[in-house]
């Protein structure tokens, strides 16, 4: 396995990518919120204090949106530049990766080249890198730090140290302090893998006195960059903002989470189901037994990079798929590693055999969508799927069981590439029922033209900003419904606007028949009313007090 694997995993990501800014509209209410973000940024012509439907946004630092905004001032305001951010980072990870794994096995040519493969060719990966969030960065950052750390060792001077403070720095201002809780434990744990490397012949002898207060030199240059944001940005937006910002938001998600919180054990039991489909490969697993031991340094490193990460966030209340994002180039390196001496032996027919079905089972499940509605308690969630584009997935069947033969190397690429067109057909499989039901763009635009006409806007419950990068709204959305009084007042001084409302299994504000909406339109099971305000002066209807 002499070539480089580059032209592979870059193909594969291009797929991945492009299948999801081509076929899958921004979808709510992350992504939609992150560009309404970055658009209010950008017509207000301030970035220092992002805001959402006109209120300073503290739930997130400023970098994804002073890059979408970048790429704005290069190319126009468009859909397609703020999607294409993060998986721009996804490619610095891989690239970052590929150098990792060479700084920490010097003398092993193969891992460096299998590394980006088995990170595109895993089932969360794969699908994660194609959307529009802040843990892809936070991954980039990451192992951008661990580059930093392994350099100081290997060299003893300061650019390893500049490297790991910019990574803090820029890791904060991407997804505040969770950076360090990503960094800092191997940073911290060197004296038991840093011995344990393979030497080079210069390399000099680590004081740890030194090593620990450069780390500290490090994290005040991390701690320079981010406040250059966040003490200006404070000051301007007030003290609410400036409580959120630097202590608020991180105190509440580890004391008690906003949302999303699960138990302890949550992360245990689902990392495994997010390593797909090599947690189906025995030889790789069989591997893993004879070579991983913590005799090696580098393999003491990863160690050192996944468990303190696994357990911290475990300890905290809140917990998201992708909050652990960064930790799986780790995951990549160590199956390259212990299968870096096999690459061109052959694969055994179980080993084939089981990934072949992964993909296989899918592709069955696809093409029996239109007949399980007698099984599905709710089939008017699969309606609009087209599944005989699952019946492209028998192709991957194939590759894996043929051309999967030849060498485990080459049983990796074909398993990296079937991923990525397994993205694909998932995009391809949803179109129709994400374009349909998710895509909020009609409603945007719809009220973009009662905006231009002197309209005031309103959504009734709490809005997330979804209608404003879509419609290129320049006024925020009243949230009515929430407090009585304040509804109250919203709709005795407004003469002239708009309310949108969603009605599904919500209290919402319910017209005689003969009130006619000025517009209608659907939202994921929601019938979505665009009403005129005068009805609500007129029969008085505020949702949960009438």
């Amino acid at each position: 396995m002499q070539k480089s694997t580059l032209p592979i995993w870059l193909a594969c990501w291009a797929l991945a990518v492009a299948s999801g800014i081509v076929f899958r509209p921004v979808l709510p209410v992350d992504e939609t919120r992150y560009l309404a973000v970055a658009w209010e940024m950008w017509f207000r012509d301030d970035f220092i204090v992002p805001y959402l439907n006109g209120e300073p946004y503290h739930h997130k630092p400023p970098l994804l949106f002073w890059l979408m905004t970048a790429g704005w001032s290069v190319f126009g305001v468009n859909e397609w530049w703020p999607r294409l951010v993060a998986p721009l980072f996804a490619v610095a990870t891989l690239c970052g990766s590929v150098r990792l794994a060479s700084l920490l096995w010097p003398d092993d040519k193969i891992t460096p080249q299998l590394t980006p493969l088995f990170l595109v060719g895993t089932a969360f990966w794969a699908i994660f890198q194609t959307v529009t969030m802040f843990d892809m960065m936070l991954a980039t950052f990451t192992v951008m730090g661990f580059l930093g750390v392994v350099s100081a060792w290997r060299t003893g001077g300061w650019m390893g140290w500049l490297w790991v403070g910019l990574a803090i720095g820029l890791g904060v201002l991407a997804k505040g302090p969770a950076i360090l809780l990503h960094i800092l434990p191997v940073a911290l744990l060197a004296p038991w893998w840093g011995p344990k490397l393979p030497s080079a012949p210069d390399q000099p002898l680590i004081r740890w006195g030194q090593w620990y207060f450069r780390l500290f030199i490090a994290f005040l240059i991390g701690a320079v960059i981010a406040l250059a944001w966040a003490i200006p940005a404070g000051i301007q937006g007030g003290e609410e903002y400036r409580n959120m910002i630097f202590w608020g938001q991180s105190a509440g998600r580890i004391v008690k989470s906003f949302d999303h919180a699960r138990p302890f054990w949550w992360y245990l039991a689902v990392i495994p189901p997010l390593l797909l489909p090599w947690l189906l490969w025995p030889q790789l697993w069989r591997n893993m037994r004879s070579k991983f031991g913590l005799s090696d340094g580098a393999f003491r490193l990863l160690a050192a990079w996944v468990a303190p990460a696994v357990f911290v966030f475990s300890l905290i209340s809140g917990k998201q798929l992708h909050y652990l994002l960064p930790e799986f180039a780790a995951f990549a390196m160590l199956f390259a590693r212990v299968l870096s001496d096999q690459v061109d032996q052959p694969v055994s027919r179980l080993n084939r055999a089981l990934v072949a079905a992964f993909f296989a089972v899918l592709c069955i499940l696809l093409l029996l969508f239109p007949h399980l509605s007698e099984v599905i308690s709710n089939p008017q969630r699969f309606e609009l799927l087209d599944p005989y584009w699952g019946g492209a997935l028998a192709i991957m069947v194939v590759l894996v069981w043929f051309l999967g033969a030849r060498s485990v190397g080459a049983a990796v690429k074909v398993i990296a590439v079937c991923m990525s067109g397994l993205v694909l057909v998932t995009h391809l499989v949803a179109k129709d029922k994400l374009d349909q039901t998710y895509d909020l763009t009609p409603i945007a635009i719809a009220l973009k033209g009662y905006e231009d006409k002197g309209y005031a806007l309103a959504n009734f419950g709490t809005y997330h900003g979804q209608f404003q990068f879509l419609g290129r709204l320049k006024t925020p959305l009243a949230q009515l419904g929430i407090d009585y009084d304040e509804t109250t007042e919203y709709i005795d001084s407004t003469n002239k606007g708009v309310v949108v409302t969603y009605y599904y299994r919500r209290n919402m504000p319910v017209f005689p028949e003969d009130a006619v909406p000025f517009e209608e339109f659907r939202f994921r099971d929601f019938n979505v009313k665009i009403w005129s305000i005068d009805l609500f002066k007129k029969y008085r209807k505020l949702g949960n007090r009438t």
